[in-house]
């Protein structure tokens, strides 16, 4: 059996991999060391995999919906979320406002406040931000949650936020202003999404709902997130089969993914190898979560082909490999 402290090593090592974004992702170590500031527990990482291979949490979702150019989309985006002032509209202030007449004065501030917005602007002035959680989850409780989400991540800027739980999914958009209070400009990138994906996670965590933040790779997801418009076709049943979401490829893609499940493979070995009996339950789920991922099932058949061909070479007589060795190599582009 392998050390305690041994199989946390590799489970910290390999569930930064798995679990946060690529700029916490350090270069392995031969002897990881768990007391590294900012660099989580092994008893985290164990939650975090009890949670997505085990309890199969709900994944929290959050998406970047555009950004008005101009007060005049961002009034329109205003009017849009609230429905013309039908539903409550609350501020960075914790402000809750209602009505028409309460929607114009809100735009009037936002056009004023810091450095002025013009009708119209060559740049984004505002980010529309969804944040949202799967059918039956409490939507008050979302709601709660995204305000924690926006105190802490967007605390220096000036925000709306609406709910919606007249829908399928409980969720809340978020309209942010670009510049914040101290003239800096917000500028999303694809690790600041995760880090969103993980506090708003965190947030629903803290209000006693499960849910998890696992990546697309970490899952061995093969398509692409739907759009706004594809959710919106689906339920009104117009959603076409040229319009279904995407299967992803390419280069980074398989580079994700096959790196996901290097991590998988070094953590579930070293749990199989722990003395403790949960560890190696643990890794039986893993096993199991894996062999069901979309991904595992896309490149099986090629796992299956490649290891027969091992197989072959391995009980191949040696006079025959010196034969084949002289051939021509076979081009496996064509």
């Amino acid at each position: 059996m392998t050390t305690g402290s041994s199989i946390d090593g590799v489970l910290v090592q390999w569930g930064e991999r798995l679990f946060y974004p690529a700029s916490r992702i350090v270069k392995p170590d031969a002897t990881p060391r768990l007391n590294t500031p900012n660099r989580p527990s092994a008893a985290a990482i164990r939650q975090r995999i009890a949670a997505t291979v085990v309890r199969r949490a709900p994944q929290v979702m959050i998406k970047v919906t555009g950004g008005g150019r101009g007060m005049g989309a961002i009034a329109a985006h205003f009017r849009y979320i609230c429905k013309n002032g039908q539903l409550r509209i609350e501020d960075d202030r914790g402000v809750v406002r209602e009505g028409k007449e309460a929607m114009h004065d809100l735009v009037q501030q936002w056009r004023v406040s810091g450095s002025l917005i013009p009708e119209t602007s060559h740049r984004r002035e505002a980010f529309n931000i969804m944040l949202s959680m799967p059918h039956g989850t409490d939507a008050q409780t979302v709601l709660k949650a995204a305000r924690g989400f926006a105190k802490r991540e967007l605390r220096d800027h000036h925000y709306v936020m609406v709910l919606h739980e007249h829908q399928a999914n409980p969720h809340v958009h978020l309209s942010v202003k670009a510049e914040s209070i101290d003239g800096k400009r917000l500028n999303p990138r694809k690790t600041d999404l995760h880090r969103w994906r993980e506090t708003f996670a965190e947030k629903l965590r803290e209000l006693g709902v499960e849910a998890e933040a696992t990546r697309q790779a970490s899952r061995g997801a093969n398509r692409r997130d739907e759009r706004i418009w594809q959710g919106k076709a689906r339920q009104q049943g117009r959603l076409s089969q040229r319009d279904e979401q995407q299967v992803k490829s390419g280069a980074n893609y398989e580079r994700s993914r096959s790196g996901a499940f290097q991590a998988w493979a070094r953590i579930k070995k070293a749990l199989q190898a722990s003395d403790v009996p949960e560890d190696r339950e643990l890794a039986k789920h893993i096993v199991r979560f894996v062999s069901e991922s979309a991904y595992f099932k896309e490149v099986a058949p090629r796992l299956q082909r490649e290891a027969a061909r091992q197989d072959r070479q391995r009980t191949t007589p040696v006079q025959s490999r010196e034969v084949v060795k002289t051939r021509p190599s076979v081009d496996l582009e064509r």
